[in-house]
């Protein structure tokens, strides 16, 4: 019989990243690796990570709350709750609050191998490490991730 996961407000994998914070809604162990989920919470006027573009999964962003700038190569889109993004491999991006009130999002990584990125950089960053290109480059590099504000060819 196949198992149901029920994930309640207060609950999951609650991981800090800077000043943002995500909770870890479904790991992949309940969708055979398929999907992984997240809750992402951005505080006001808080810039988002470098600029990127994966290889290996699709990012899907829902905004569930406050305002959201998705930067995708040169373009910037400023967008609210009921907003659905879609970043297929491939595709440079990035997001920051440029709002006075937090911004919450919905993520979901398919397959979910971006998951374990999150517990990495909560790694990186509670040993002292600040959260620059620099620093995260490594990381990304072990999920199939580069800095980049160009299109993959």
């Amino acid at each position: 019989m196949a198992q149901v996961s029920i994930v309640r407000p207060g609950e999951g994998e609650l991981i800090a990243s800077g000043p943002s914070q995500i909770r870890i809604l479904e790991d992949g162990s309940n969708t055979a690796r398929r999907l992984g989920i997240g809750e992402v919470v951005i505080p006001p006027h808080t810039p988002g990570p470098p600029q990127h573009r994966h290889a290996q999964h699709d990012e899907g962003f829902y905004v569930l709350s406050g305002t959201v700038r998705f930067t995708i190569g040169v373009d910037d889109h400023e967008v609210g709750a009921g907003t659905w993004v879609t970043v297929p491999p491939g595709a440079p991006h990035t997001f920051a609050n440029p709002g006075d009130d937090p911004a919450v999002m919905l993520t979901t990584f398919t397959p979910d191998l971006y998951v374990q990125y999150f517990r990495d950089l909560k790694a990186m960053v509670e040993s002292g490490q600040p959260m620059t290109r620099e620093t995260m480059t490594p990381i990304w590099k072990n999920y199939a991730t580069e800095p980049s504000t160009e299109f993959a060819p």
